[in-house]
């Protein structure tokens, strides 16, 4: 008897084991999201809607050199760190002037010392900027570099402002560089 008890009880153990998950670790640059209106998610109100929500990745400074040394300028980059960032607009809008279809795209960057470029890409779901296709651009916006920030911006942040149904400004911030694009819905 003891010894079917003892079989049982190991039989059960084993069987939990095999089917025991492997979840990975958290990753060094945590996903964040930015809506518009800002704290959409937190704090909707009955009837509102999201007009635009960013995924992005948020890397650290950790004491390097971004722009010019750790991200080239002159050069694609995904805005952020792993995962490209999405952008996905609710409603047709104008990014930077450019008119867009509502839907999802990849957001990209190419930073230069005085200006950017912005880029919204209809491929989607890709690691960084490794498969980057120019052919399939859907907008191409240059913003200028705004003035310096008043402290270090520790963690790649991206932001919405505005009081506006209709117009917001996303800020994109990291290190010592702040750039901002005008949209409208």
């Amino acid at each position: 008897m003891k010894k079917t008890i003892f079989l049982s009880l190991l039989l059960t153990v084993l069987a939990f084991g095999a089917q025991a998950q492997k979840f990975k670790g958290l990753d060094k640059s945590p996903r964040d999201i930015a809506y518009y209106p800002d704290g959409f998610a937190h704090n909707r109100k009955d009837g509102e809607k999201a007009l635009v929500k960013v995924s992005y990745s948020r890397p650290g400074v950790k004491g390097r050199e971004i722009f010019g040394k750790q991200e080239a300028y002159g050069k694609v980059w995904r805005l952020g760190a792993d995962e490209s960032t999405e952008i996905k607009f609710f409603t047709d809008a104008t990014f930077g002037g450019k008119k867009v279809k509502a839907g999802t795209y990849s957001l990209f960057a190419i930073p230069g010392e005085k200006e950017w470029t912005l880029i919204l890409n209809s491929d989607v779901d890709y690691w960084g900027a490794y498969k980057y296709k120019e052919a399939n651009d859907v907008a191409r916006v240059t913003v200028p570099v705004s003035a310096k920030p008043a402290a270090l911006i520790e963690n790649f942040s991206i932001v919405f402002t505005g009081d506006s149904p209709s117009k917001a400004v996303m800020a994109l911030g990291w290190e010592n560089t702040v750039v901002e694009v005008p949209i409208s819905f």
